[in-house]
């Protein structure tokens, strides 16, 4: 961890003691980190900074916290339009120094290029050449993001209809309570009902059934009508037919007669 890296070089750099060191901790410390020092502090009382290096690891170096750290990690991605380049950064060196104290730093900065992604890795992989500080990194990064505008995402228009205005939650609301209040108002003049116009009144569509209904019946009462008459008429034709052959043959026997009576007595000669 950096932070016991750090403090074990006072020693060796600055000649501090072991007691001044234990001395200033709790200035080191900040919020969670500052009232745990103070709980194990009044339990165990003074102690050397190696008693505190191994508390310092048994609480953040355990698998729960290597866990919360690489997960952190592993979902953390540079956004120009939300991230400052110095801040992320140096966040994500000190998390792989955390996780991985003996990776060196061109692997820690590979890693890390990767989180850029697209065409903001490839600018930064052209703009400087290893081995580079974390400082050129950081740099680089700056650079490429203040004058350019790549890895920055863009919103997409609606290309159908570019002048049309954008229709807030608050008007959409407005305008459906306005065609509720309308359509409640609205009268149809076939049955005289509200709520609806004649073209979609339920009753007329009824009436129409009935009527198309009775028109139907009556179309069949007209033809049973037609064939009975139909009928009549020809059993009437023909019986006038068998009367006229009737009288024919009745006209025809008279005349008969008549040629008959005509002739002289004693047959023809």
């Amino acid at each position: 961890m950096s932070f016991i890296k750090t403090i074990n070089t006072l020693p060796e750099d600055y000649s501090i003691p072991d007691e001044l060191i234990t001395a200033i901790l709790h200035s080191l410390f900040e919020k969670s980190a500052k009232r745990w020092y103070y709980g194990i502090r009044q339990t165990n009382g003074k102690n050397t900074w190696s008693w505190w290096k191994q508390e310092i690891i048994t609480k953040w170096a355990n698998d729960a916290w290597r866990y919360k750290i690489e997960n952190a990690f592993e979902s953390s991605f540079f956004e120009p339009k939300k991230d400052k380049p110095l801040t992320w950064l140096l966040k994500e060196v000190e998390r792989l120094n955390a996780l991985y104290p003996d990776m060196s730093q061109k692997m820690v900065h590979m890693k890390i290029l990767k989180k850029c992604g697209g065409e903001l890795e490839h600018a930064l992989r052209i703009s400087f050449k290893e081995p580079c500080s974390t400082e050129e990194y950081i740099n680089s990064l700056e650079d490429i993001v203040t004058r350019t505008k790549i890895g920055r995402t863009w919103k997409k228009l609606d290309i159908k209809s570019p002048n049309k205005p954008l229709i807030t939650r608050k008007i959409k609301r407005r305008f459906q309570a306005q065609y509720t209040n309308n359509n409640e108002q609205r009268k149809c003049h076939k049955c005289g009902g509200i709520g609806h116009l004649a073209n979609n009144c339920l009753k007329k569509a009824k009436i129409d059934e009935i009527v198309e209904t009775e028109n139907h019946n009556d179309k069949e009462e007209e033809s049973d009508s037609e064939k009975e008459t139909e009928e009549s008429e020809t059993f009437e034709s023909d019986e006038i037919n068998i009367i006229n052959a009737q009288i024919n043959n009745i006209d025809m026997i008279y005349e008969l007669l008549d040629v008959n009576s005509n002739l002289p007595p004693g047959g023809t000669s």
